[in-house]
This record gives C-alpha cells, sequence and structure tokens, in this order.
C-alpha cells in the first residue's frame, strides 16, 4: 500500500531525548520539521544544527509548556500558517517521574499524569482542529509498553497516564475512520533517553537512533500502533497482555 509523504511536522517535546532524534531523522529525510519544548536555549541550539546540516529542510521552532493550554492551540495555528500546513502531529512531550502510590509524592504523581494525559488531550485537540479543518493529516500519539499493563512502584502513574493516552488515540482513530486523517499510536520499549538516562541494567535497552529510527519507520507506514522496535518487543507485549499480577509485582 502506497503512503503519501507527510512533508509538514511538528513534534512536540522536541529539545533533547526521543523527539530531538525525530527532527534529526525527518529532517535528514528532507522534511520541513517543526518543533516546540520548554528549554529555549536547546531548542534553538538543535534548530540552528538542522538548518545547517540539513539546507533543504525548514526548521521552526517555539518555546512551548504544553501545559499551557492556550499556548498549545496558538503554537499549533502558528506553525500551521509558517510551514503552509501541518501534515503530521507528533504528540511526544511528557514526563516520566513517579513514586509509590500513598508514599506522600502526590504533587509528583499528578504532574506525570496531566502532562501525559491532559496535555496530550490539548495537544489532540489542537491538532484534530487543523486536520478536521483541512479533512488531512496524520496524527501520532506516543505511548508507551508500560502502557500495557499497571506498573507497581515509581511507574504506577506513569504507565496509567500511557495506557490513557493509547486508549485515546484509539477512540480519535474510530472517530476518524472513515475520513483521509490517520491516526498512529507508538508503544516504544526501552530507547536511551534523558529519560532513561539511569537505566544501567534495563533489559533490551537501544541506543536513541536505532529506537528512533523505528518509531519514524512506524510513521511513514501510518500503522494503527506499533511496537518499537519490533524485535523483542511485539512479543513481550503479548507476554505483558497475558502475564499474572504476581509476576508483575516482582518486576
Amino acid at each position: 500500500m502506497l503512503v503519501r509523504v507527510r512533508r509538514n511536522i511538528l513534534i512536540t517535546g522536541g529539545s533533547s531525548g526521543l523527539g530531538a532524534e525525530m527532527a534529526r531523522q525527518f529532517a535528514a529525510m528532507g522534511r520541513n520539521v517543526a518543533i516546540c519544548a520548554r528549554r529555549t536555549d536547546r531548542l534553538r541550539q538543535l534548530a540552528d544544527e538542522l538548518a545547517a546540516a540539513h539546507p533543504q529542510s525548514k526548521v521552526v521552532n517555539r518555546t512551548l509548556d504544553v501545559d499551557d493550554h492556550e499556548a498549545v492551540f496558538n503554537t499549533f495555528q502558528e506553525f500551521d500558517e509558517e510551514l503552509g500546513g501541518l501534515d503530521r502531529i507528533v504528540v511526544n512531550a511528557g514526563l516520566g517521574h513517579g513514586y509509590p502510590v500513598g508514599t506522600g509524592k502526590f504533587e509528583i504523581n499528578r504532574a506525570t499524569a496531566h502532562t501525559n494525559f491532559v496535555s496530550a488531550l490539548a495537544q489532540c485537540e489542537a491538532a484534530l482542529e487543523i486536520f478536521r479543518r483541512r479533512r488531512d493529516g496524520h496524527l501520532v500519539v506516543v505511548s508507551s509498553m508500560s502502557g500495557l499493563r499497571g506498573q507497581r512502584g515509581h511507574g504506577t502513574t506513569y504507565a496509567a497516564s500511557k495506557a490513557a493516552v493509547a486508549n485515546l488515540a484509539e477512540g480519535i482513530r474510530a472517530d476518524v475512520f472513515a475520513s483521509p486523517i490517520k491516526v498512529t499510536t507508538l508503544l516504544p520499549g526501552f530507547i536511551r533517553s534523558e529519560m532513561t538516562a539511569n537505566a544501567h541494567r534495563t533489559p533490551f535497552i537501544v541506543d536513541t537512533h536505532v529506537g528512533v529510527r523505528a518509531m519514524v519507520r512506524a510513521m511513514e507506514r501510518e500503522a494503527a500502533t506499533a511496537t518499537v522496535p519490533r524485535w523483542p518487543w511485539l512479543p513481550v507485549s503479548w507476554l505483558l497482555r497475558v502475564a499474572p499480577v504476581r509476576l508483575l509485582a516482582r518486576a
């Protein structure tokens, strides 16, 4: 099946980690890239790097805190106008902080839940307003393998937020199923980034470039849902879905 080329791509959380590497790989493919994040200095540094390395690609950037929902709508619209129409929007910004529930760290868990779900909802709303108006577009939502099952300890709130955002993407996909608008849910396994900086003994972890390359390939296929990298995370996803809770409690 032939899939159209999406030339103008917006990536949130684009100043570092997976978002920055997505921007690098798409710019290397000749795509125009819009990146936004909270850290202005790192954002501008990346934009300068991409512009120098890939002059054939237009690179634009804006400082954005996705928890400022009014700013999300305004920024997405500004990017859409600046690039002459956004073709793909990647909802990538998120937090990985968390503590076991009931240990006095509610504020941290609430921030993770709010950014990873409520602010993702704001990004999806802003994206779909653009795509519905144009009757075309590709929404990509970055969930996680952690969202397939509940997680213990520090991962409880994070996993729940990633399950929520995956269900959000599936609901949107069902809503626009008969239209040209496409929706992709990405379920990354362990990929090196700032979020996994302390994961020294994490099994199956891959370098940022390798992991993001798998994510980009899934986006280019416009797969409905993709575990990335496919190996070993596809079989792991099957096991996770049937594993008894007593095994999850030991993980």
